[in-house]
């Protein structure tokens, strides 16, 4: 198990990451009440779309059909929904491969 934790802005968003040697690319976006992201695979077709950041669960829980071997959590000093100014600001996004 390997524990990762992505630095995030609190801006809109993109980047690209190695999880367990396969390349994925991740969107952030805020949606006006709510941080919202996109994963997508090296040749940018889409994985997951329109996935909310919440914490206190697995954002990929509902998604281990998907064989993607990784958990993703948020993180923060609240434990509240991430606002808008909150990313790289007291939140984080955690990997945590299986």
């Amino acid at each position: 198990m390997t524990i990762l934790t992505l630095g995030l802005t609190p801006d809109n968003q993109q980047f690209t990451t190695t999880i367990l040697s396969a390349v994925y690319q991740f969107k952030l976006i805020w949606r006006g009440s709510f941080w919202c992201m996109d994963i997508l695979n090296a040749q940018s077709s889409p994985i997951i779309l329109g996935l909310p950041l919440v914490t206190g669960t697995d954002l990929l829980g509902q998604y281990q059909h998907l064989g993607l071997g990784f958990s993703l959590f948020v993180q923060n000093e609240s434990g509240e929904t991430p606002q808008q100014s909150d990313l790289g600001n007291g939140t984080q996004l955690i990997i945590r491969t299986y």
